[in-house]
């Protein structure tokens, strides 16, 4: 459902226009700033920092690779690479499945823990020092419907999600580990 190649751009007018570069500049900002305060204050990187939420959020503290992917909306070959830096440091390991000698469990360690723990104290406060300490209860309503809204959006009208998790899911056999 994407726009005909040839035709005329739909340009932005100019209030489109300004929310959309101070949105590109809070998100920007924001997310520099996170990542900033995640490395001097955890000593993690904001990617390990979401896997390690993800993967604590879980029973056992373990997912199957593809699981993982969707839920981070990741490519395969981001994942890879980011699962193997930090299963070098100690913060995870891959464990077998029964089912399928081919798949992989991703399996939180005691380090990995005790690192997302360490984190998520000053990673909140880092969020609610620049995000939520500035804005009124009915702007975080605001934000919620607007974020909501694009979302479903994005699900309706695209027919692919960038995250190659489908492609993923296609090519493991039904029950695989993923």
């Amino acid at each position: 459902m994407s726009p005909s190649r040839s035709a005329e751009p739909r340009w932005l007018d100019d209030h489109e226009q300004a929310a959309w570069r101070a949105y590109l500049d809070m998100q920007g900002r924001l997310m520099t700033q996170l990542t900033r305060d995640m490395q001097e204050q955890g000593g993690l990187s904001l990617p390990d920092f979401t896997v390690l939420v993800q993967l604590s959020e879980h029973p056992g503290g373990r997912m199957r690779i593809l699981e993982l992917a969707r839920a981070l909306q990741w490519e395969k070959s981001r994942l890879s690479h980011q699962l193997t830096r930090m299963e070098r440091r100690g913060l995870l390991e891959r464990s077998g499945c029964g089912t399928d000698r081919r798949g992989a469990f991703i399996v939180l360690t005691a380090e990995g823990r005790t690192a997302v723990e360490r984190a998520a104290p000053a990673h909140v406060e880092s969020v609610r020092r620049y995000l939520f300490d500035g804005l009124s209860p009915e702007l975080v309503d605001s934000w919620a419907a607007v974020s909501r809204h694009v979302v479903d959006r994005l699900r309706e009208i695209t027919e692919f999600v960038p995250d190659c998790a489908e492609n993923m899911a296609a090519q493991a056999p039904e029950g695989s580990c993923g």
